[in-house]
């Protein structure tokens, strides 16, 4: 007699492919996205996922190129000869939340300066896992995504450091990392006032020059 055979239950889908996007008005904007759909989109504009949903990057003006340019290169001189690597956007970091798999990532950001010190983290799409410092310069239209969006993805993901550096002010806030996993702020760096990290120990950056 013939054993009959019982459906299996939970049975995973096969993974299919996304399709090339050549033009980013035929994204579904309220649809949600992995990092391997992120891969298949081959338009010039740049977009970042948080948790599958796309935010559009806005275009860097001069200014933000300049302040960028000058926290980037105080921090490649300051780290060139020790373990750690800084790196500027454009340059993908993503945070996975359980597997590591293309098709299960749904955050993928572009810092603009970010420093990473576990060289295992670095590949050549990017970073894979939480780099230890995230710096973003201010934008008027992307100040929103990186106060709350993006300051809750780090925190999430343990970023150790987080500094926003804001043109318009002419400050920089510095967010560590505590013992329960929550960033807390110290007092705004301006004018004057010499910014360091605890992450970094004996960095020094003038707030003057950065906003000269």
């Amino acid at each position: 007699m013939t054993k009959e055979l019982k459906p299996q239950k939970n049975k995973p889908k096969p993974y299919v492919i996304p399709e090339v996007v050549s033009v980013v008005e035929d994204l579904d904007f309220s649809g949600t996205y992995s990092y391997a759909n992120y891969l298949r989109w081959e338009f010039e504009e740049r977009l970042e996922l948080i948790k599958g949903k796309i935010f559009k990057m806005a275009a860097p003006t001069t200014l933000h190129q300049r302040v960028t340019g000058r926290v980037y290169g105080e921090l490649y001189h300051f780290l060139k000869k020790q373990k750690c690597e800084v790196l500027v956007s454009p340059f993908d970091v993503r945070f996975p939340n359980t597997s590591p798999a293309d098709q299960d990532v749904f955050t993928v950001l572009q810092p603009d300066v970010c420093i990473v010190c576990d060289a295992a983290k670095l590949e050549l799409r990017g970073c894979l896992g939480a780099p230890d410092v995230v710096i973003e310069v201010l934008s008027p239209s992307t100040s929103k995504k990186d106060m709350v969006n993006k300051f809750n993805v780090y925190e999430q993901h343990k970023v150790k450091e987080y500094w926003i550096v804001d043109p318009t002010e002419k400050c920089i806030l510095k967010y560590i990392l505590n013992m329960n996993g929550l960033f807390i702020g110290d007092q705004p760096y301006r004018k004057t006032d010499q910014f360091t990290s605890c992450i970094l120990p004996g960095f020094s950056l003038s707030i003057e020059e950065v906003f000269k």
